[in-house]
């Protein structure tokens, strides 16, 4: 017998039921990412103190992060006990067009690891986060008093082929319940130094403040202080500020504690 079954509709104002199994997915290439580690012990501490049972893969290539989300699906759908939640985290260098680049320098569509995981049977109805450090272009930001470390692709990577999502029947992906943080807004670079990322280590510290929060209440919050962050990069000698962008399917509020 399948542990889920037919999600009723919510009313306004419901809230997500994560008294069930969570479970966290963390795909961070750490090689030539100075702080990456620090996000990674930072994010993996936050999520072993919400609940989720965390696996952490380091340094994939672009189709390990694809057949790592693959798995990852795989082993919620076999899960004889049913999960309330899943948080797959995505850390690496980013390309020019949002592209995420694996250990190898070659490409992958986030976009595509979202779609994969919206196949997933044991996680229909259920909130899906996606929390993304890389860049998704070159752009420094709008203005003066907007840095850190910018991430490059190089002129190999730019070139690489895209890894595009396996299966992906048109009209079948269920695009509800879907929580997708990114760590620059589109066209800009995502800041970062020895200490860690901007939007890594601030997410975790407004969740550890108040973790019994509204998620996209949080959200805010971290984006808030983020934006306040005045960073220069190791090539730039100007103040610069990054800004979050936030894209929410949600259907009900999202706690999670």
């Amino acid at each position: 017998v399948e542990p889920w079954g037919p999600e009723p509709e919510p009313s306004p104002g419901a809230q997500y039921d994560l008294s069930r199994d969570r479970a966290a997915l963390c795909l961070a290439v750490i090689r030539d990412r100075p702080g990456a580690q620090r996000d990674v012990e930072a994010l993996g501490g936050l999520c072993q103190t919400l609940g989720f049972e965390t696996t952490l893969r380091t340094d994939p290539t672009a189709q390990a992060f694809q057949e790592e989300l693959a798995q990852f699906q795989e082993q919620l759908d076999a899960r004889r006990s049913p999960v309330s939640c899943a948080l797959v985290a995505l850390m690496a260098h980013g390309g020019p067009q949002g592209q995420l680049l694996g250990a190898d320098g070659k490409e992958v569509r986030p976009e595509a690891l979202v779609r994969e995981l919206s196949h997933c049977r044991a996680l229909r109805g259920c909130p899906k986060i996606f929390l993304l450090q890389a860049c998704r272009g070159g752009e420094w930001g709008p203005g003066p008093s907007l840095g850190g470390w910018e991430e490059k692709p190089s002129e190999a990577t730019r070139a690489s082929p895209l890894l595009e999502p396996r299966n992906n029947p048109g009209g079948s992906c269920d695009q509800a319940d879907i929580l997708m943080v990114y760590a620059a807004a589109e066209g800009c670079v995502a800041y970062r130094d020895e200490k860690g990322s901007d939007f890594i280590q601030t997410l975790v510290e407004v969740l550890r403040a108040t973790p019994e929060g509204d998620l996209l209440e949080l959200l805010t919050e971290v984006n808030r202080q983020v934006c306040e962050l005045d960073v220069r990069g190791p090539d730039c000698n100007e103040r610069r500020k990054a800004c979050l962008e936030i894209r929410s399917s949600l259907r009900r509020r999202l706690c999670l504690q």
